[in-house]
């Protein structure tokens, strides 16, 4: 390296620290520029000490970078490095819905929820979360006598808060209402008068379950849950969770938006009863002669409602095309498999009902079962037909919109049942299963949180690959050589994990 000179056109010297490779010089450093030769004589005593300083430090780098590296490599060990971006990230999300942070019992609660997202599976899965992100050892005994203390008080305050947060997100005041159920089924367990074996919708006929009713806010964000025995019929768990909800968080009476399973007179009747505005899914093929002949009189173009007169309220009926490309897909499916059974002969007159598909089998003579195709083709008018039953005032296109947006709540319940490994559920004592339930809703008001955050702060990742970033960041634990102090630092971060990191900001 060496100093030189270049005097500009202005007639000042810039003086500029310079460095031969190959066959070129190549500026390193622009020191300064001078006007008079006292500044030109100073700015080359500055370029030789700048020249010093960096030969010092490159024989440091060449005499020392190898063996200080090996040396810090080998000292570093799995306790060095911890995750970080649960706590982090999740961490900051959880306490500004307001959740409870307990100093005591390594603050259980909230890691329980926040592993259900990063590292979701058993309780001796979440035992090794505590050792993977806190560097804290938790036998699986532990976690399970934190599930015994976890009362119904927890739940409903658990609830409270976040139905408090919904509140807050959507405006102030929770107008439409959401609300369906599910099942979930139980490994290695026996039945008793909570688990039963009922209508599985998770296509466990034979093990025992429960039902859980989940009502949500617009965009699925979550308000509440109750649990059922798991032979309780559909149609009985919407009045029971309304009215918990209504008395427990003063709700005004919201419209309420279900789907057709929850279609019941004895449903409606309450509904009406208690002053509930409703829209439900209705079934039009098993309405009235006279209201299917109505129906089936319109001239109903695609996506375009029209409405008539119903003892219930009104009766709004849309086409879409596509849905009726599905419905004939479905059919047909449904009439290979009944031919199928047909041929083996194994129908009998027991089997002619209207339990599914069978509604097309009929007798022919005294002991042949046959299919009714008259009857398949004739079905074959309602493909792309879909009904809504309301007792509100509102346009019939704001029905249908709010109707359709039932899917979050159908969505909640996918992700409680894959992302959050809500099921199966291994555990046998009710206790343990309702502070399971109590976790995986938190949970999920989390992933929400999560999904909302994202958007609003315009991080262009799903929900999904956040949380496979999140759990993808780490920092490190060193002690200093020389003084002896501990520090930690963040090991650099993409870049999504510093997108990520304007949740926090």
């Amino acid at each position: 390296m060496f100093v030189r000179g270049n005097k500009n056109r202005s007639g000042s010297v810039s003086v500029q620290i310079i460095q031969k490779v190959g066959r070129r010089n190549k500026v390193i450093k622009t020191v300064g520029c001078a006007k008079t030769k006292r500044e030109e004589e100073l700015l080359f005593m500055l370029a030789h000490s700048e020249i010093e300083r960096m030969r010092h430090m490159d024989s440091l780098f060449i005499d020392h970078d190898d063996a200080v590296v090996e040396n810090f490599v080998d000292s570093i060990g799995n306790d060095n490095l911890q995750i970080v971006g649960s706590e982090l990230i999740l961490g900051h999300l959880y306490r500004s819905i307001g959740y409870p942070e307990e100093a005591q019992d390594h603050n259980f609660f909230k890691h329980l929820v926040l592993s259900r997202l990063v590292y979701p599976g058993s309780k001796l899965k979440t035992a090794e979360y505590f050792k993977r992100h806190l560097n804290i050892d938790v036998s699986v005994y532990s976690v399970y006598r934190y599930l015994d203390q976890l009362h119904r008080r927890q739940k409903q305050a658990i609830e409270q808060i976040t139905f408090e947060h919904t509140r807050k997100i959507l405006g102030g005041s929770v107008g439409v209402v959401f609300y369906d159920m599910t099942t979930l089924y139980f490994e290695a367990s026996q039945e008793d008068d909570y688990k039963i074996i009922g209508y599985s919708k998770d296509g466990k006929p034979h093990k025992p379950q429960i039902i859980i009713g989940m009502l949500v806010g617009g965009g699925g964000y979550p308000i509440g849950y109750e649990v059922f025995e798991g032979n309780t019929a559909e149609t009985k768990t919407l009045i029971p969770v309304l009215e918990t909800f209504q008395r427990r968080f003063n709700l005004q009476s919201p419209i309420v938006v279900a789907d057709a399973a929850l279609l019941s007179q004895k449903n409606i009747d309450a509904l009406s009863q208690a002053g509930y505005q409703y829209i439900l899914g209705a079934r039009l093929k098993s309405e009235s002669h006279g209201i299917k002949s109505k129906v089936l009189s319109f001239d109903i173009q695609e996506n375009l409602p029209v409405q008539m007169q119903h003892p219930n309220g009104r009766l709004i009926i849309t086409y879409s095309s596509k849905r009726a490309r599905k419905d004939r897909q479905n059919r047909d499916k449904g009439l290979r498999r009944l031919e199928k059974r047909v041929e083996s002969g194994k129908l009998s007159k027991q089997h002619i009902n209207n339990r599914g598909y069978n509604k097309y089998l009929k007798l022919v003579g005294d002991i042949d079962i046959c299919i009714d195709y008259d009857k398949y083709e004739a079905d074959g008018v309602w493909d792309g037909l879909k009904g809504y039953l309301t007792n509100t005032k509102m346009d019939k296109k704001r029905v249908v919109a709010h109707y359709q947006n039932l899917w979050h709540i159908e969505k909640a319940f996918r992700i409680s049942k894959t992302d959050l490994r809500i099921r199966p559920v291994y555990h046998r004592l009710r206790h343990r299963i309702e502070a399971h339930l109590c976790i995986c809703f938190a949970a999920y008001a989390l992933y929400k949180e999560l999904e909302r955050m994202l958007t609003k702060c315009k991080v262009n990742l799903s929900v999904e690959k956040a949380l496979e970033q999140i759990n993808e960041i780490q920092q490190i634990t060193y002690t200093l050589p020389k003084s002896g102090r501990q520090k930690t630092k963040l090991l650099k971060l993409n870049q999504h994990q510093q997108k990520l990191l304007k949740i926090i900001e």
